[in-house]
């Protein structure tokens, strides 16, 4: 039985143990509700903490919330608090004398209590995260071959993509020399004209042919994946984020940094030329479309351009599963989810006259990705297997963190 499985079971045995003790003590012992309901909901507390560490999460001392027993216990209180509460008013409005009345005022009451620990659910892990992600990690430095790789995947871009490689290569001139300086990788992700050929033209280091197109995250894991800097980024090939401001990126990644994202929300930014409105109003419903999978509160999820050690690269690529739009949320939750630095960075924008993205159409598609990145992490999908490689940070404590379903019952 997988972990969402277990976690479900103990949830549905922790419920019948605070629904059935409540009937017991009200209606066979005569307590009153107030005090049939709080020590029902205490014990039920109990029992799912127990079930949880022994069944779902057994010998599992990386998941935040049941690593903090301090937390939790101030969250059931707040919990068992509503729960009384609503139980008590309903109870004075309603008087139930059978026991399936004493259900039905009960049923409002778990409802308002899993409300409630799941806002403090989400506090706590915010802090969490963000703990995590406050400064660099301190970690040795990431082998490579070159200095800095820079990805871009590249879809029928053959009347520009040459321009793109002679840019890049001119705005990292100082990163250092052709021997181990900088790396450009181009992935045609499936073109029907000679991108590649005009790729390879213009000099890029490395060009990697997909066949058929599967999208931006598929062609971008590809080159993150075969790049061998020891910074690695991704931009895209119609350069909407002018190519010097990768220096920076590279300078954040240098200084300790696991991964640094551009922001187009930070007050940082400079916008020169604006997206179309309807780009822009969708691209805010997609950052608040992502409180769904993601714990930390991003300014900006979606902007295409980003850096990260090469070592952080490989672990995230390799464990991401994501082809369309919604791959940049991936790459959030796996940081999150592998205690990951971060920083983001303020990006200048020149958005592009062309783009292959379709506002309805793929907004509906990031979307029904994210149900699948909540459903992979809910199945275990992006698990490690202890062999991630990463060298060791200055913060103490145990290894990656896995983020779990609510806690409670």
């Amino acid at each position: 039985m997988n972990r969402f499985r277990r976690f479900l079971l103990v949830g549905a045995v922790a419920t019948a143990v605070d629904v059935g003790l409540f009937v017991y003590l009200r209606q066979r012992v005569g307590w009153p509700v107030p005090a049939a309901d709080a020590v029902a909901v205490a014990v039920a507390t109990v029992v799912s903490w127990v079930l949880h560490g022994t069944v779902t999460f057994p010998g599992d001392p990386r998941v935040r919330w049941y690593r903090r027993p301090g937390r939790y216990v101030g969250a059931a209180v707040v919990a068992l608090a509503v729960d009384v509460a609503v139980v008590t008013v309903l109870d004075l409005a309603l008087d139930p004398r059978q026991s399936w009345a004493l259900v039905v005022i009960k049923v409002p009451a778990l409802l308002t209590a899993l409300l409630v620990r799941t806002a403090n659910y989400r506090r706590f892990m915010y802090d969490a995260v963000r703990d995590d992600q406050r400064s660099p990690a301190g970690r040795a430095a990431p082998p490579g071959r070159y200095r800095f790789s820079v990805v871009i995947p590249a879809y029928r871009e053959s009347d520009r993509i040459a321009g793109t490689v002679e840019r890049v290569r001119h705005a990292l001139g100082s990163v250092g020399g052709p021997a181990d300086g900088l790396q450009i990788v181009v992935v045609d992700d499936g073109s029907d004209d000679d991108t590649a050929e005009r790729a390879e033209a213009a000099g890029a280091d490395v060009v990697l042919r997909r066949a058929p197109n599967r999208g931006k995250g598929a062609a971008v894991r590809a080159g993150m994946l075969a790049a061998e800097g020891r910074t690695v980024a991704f931009t895209d090939a119609d350069l909407a984020y002018p190519p010097e401001q990768l220096l920076g990126f590279l300078d954040a990644i240098e200084a300790g940094w696991d991964v640094a994202v551009g922001s187009r929300q930070h007050e940082g930014t400079l916008t020169v030329v604006r997206a179309g409105r309807l780009r822009e109003v969708g691209g805010r419903v997609v950052n608040l479309f992502t409180g769904m999978v993601l714990l930390g509160r991003y300014r900006d999820t979606q902007c295409g351009l980003k850096a990260m050690r090469s070592d952080v690269a490989r672990l995230v690529f390799a464990h991401s599963r994501i082809d369309g739009f919604a791959f940049d949320v991936e790459l959030f939750h796996l940081v999150e989810r592998y205690r990951l630095t971060l920083t983001e960075v303020p990006v200048r924008v020149v958005n592009s006259s062309r783009s292959t993205v379709h506002v309805a159409r793929d907004a509906l598609r990031l979307l029904r990705d994210l149900f699948r990145v909540r459903a992979f992490a809910r199945l275990g999908d992006y698990e490690l297997d202890g062999s991630d490689g990463l060298p060791p940070t200055r913060r103490d404590g145990p290894g990656p963190d896995s983020e779990v379903s609510r806690p409670g019952h």
